[in-house]
């Protein structure tokens, strides 16, 4: 390693050949600078891309990452992502401020839960908006929520399932002790309604439409869905403070290559159906029908998920129904500000170019 001594230019410069010295420190640090930018370019070349891990669940509104860890576009960032799959959409919040993985795919519900608990876990982008995908479905003799009263009930608890039956029970003037609970994950719904265990289950896609097809469609069906309630069941990217500090150029990578795997999906969508359909293990023909029930953000869009209005479209609108439903259930013990929740420095960035 070459260093320059600061007393040889000191010695120099007392000569009083100031544009000799300059000539002379431009000859020397020339090279110096080539030197450190072939080390530093030789530094990235050896490290090779960054690895991270996200957590994320079977979700059709998660698409555009699954064909972008597919494609490997992760690679133009210099990054090496790999998805995590969770059974539990739940244990992603605790896996994240273990350090398990580096950020993860929620519901905002779930990051406005973890917050108040303490968490210091925030949104940098809006992924979608559930549009049907999230659904309550019960069996051909129930026709509407207030049907629910005294019913058995199917549906993950601290869970998007969970916020969504609530709000939904709310919209009847019910509340959760009007029903009785049955505590299972989302994907074991559509076995349990088959078997009778129970009249109505609250799940998303793909098991969504799994039960729906059941008996040749006549024998369960849709009661109430995030249709009813749009914006309220929103997916975001997540990361803990602590890793958004440490981590901007990784996390903008991400955010990017979310964006190139959209790009992809509407430039060669029967390619992108099949990608998806592995990942979930369901048909192409299934991803393009699973797909009309969510509603994925583009770039010009995402900033007014962090603009301060009451429209359920954004994290203060959303943030003030979420907070109250959850606040009544005693799942938190205050509202937090919207604020300790979303970080939208990554989404200005991208948009002002």
């Amino acid at each position: 390693m070459v260093t320059f001594s600061p007393l040889l230019a000191s010695s120099v410069a007392s000569n009083g050949a100031q544009p000799r010295t300059r000539t002379w420190m431009k000859r020397l640090l020339k090279p110096l600078a080539s030197l450190a930018l072939v080390a530093a370019a030789g530094s990235a070349l050896a490290a090779g891309p960054t690895p991270l891990k996200i957590g994320t669940v079977v979700w059709i509104g998660y698409g555009p990452f699954y064909v972008a860890e597919a494609l490997d576009l992760y690679k133009k960032y210099n990054l090496k992502v790999s998805l995590q799959v969770f059974t539990d959409p739940a244990l992603i919040p605790s896996a994240i401020a273990s350090g398990a993985i580096d950020g993860g795919m929620l519901t905002y519900d779930q990051v406005v839960g973890q917050v108040a608990a303490g968490q210091a876990q925030k949104v940098v982008m809006p992924i979608d908006y559930s549009n049907g995908g999230d659904a309550i479905v019960a069996d051909k003799t129930i026709t509407k929520v207030a049907d629910f009263k005294g019913k058995k009930v199917g549906f993950n608890p601290l869970s998007p399932s969970d916020f969504l039956l609530s709000y939904a029970l709310k919209t009847a003037g019910l509340t959760d002790k009007d029903i009785t609970p049955i505590s299972m994950t989302p994907e074991a719904v559509p076995a349990a309604m088959a078997s009778g265990q129970m009249p109505i289950g609250v799940t998303y896609e793909p098991s969504l439409s799994q039960i729906v097809s059941q008996g040749g469609g006549k024998k369960f069906k849709v009661v109430f869905s995030s249709k009813n309630a749009p914006g309220l069941i929103a997916d975001v990217l997540v990361f803990d403070d602590k890793v958004i500090k440490a981590k901007p150029t990784e996390i903008s990578g991400i955010i990017k290559t979310y964006l190139d795997g959209l790009a992809y999906m509407k430039a060669k969508p029967d390619e992108s159906y099949k990608i998806i359909g592995k990942f979930m293990g369901v048909t192409a023909k299934e991803v393009k029908e699973q797909l009309t029930g969510v509603y994925n953000i583009p770039a010009a869009e995402m900033p007014k998920a962090f603009v301060k209005s009451a429209d359920t479209t954004s994290y203060y609108g959303s943030g003030d129904v979420i907070g109250k439903l959850l606040l009544a259930k005693g799942q938190i013990k205050a509202v937090p500000a919207t604020e300790a929740t979303i970080d939208a420095q990554f989404v200005t960035a991208l948009t002002k170019k």
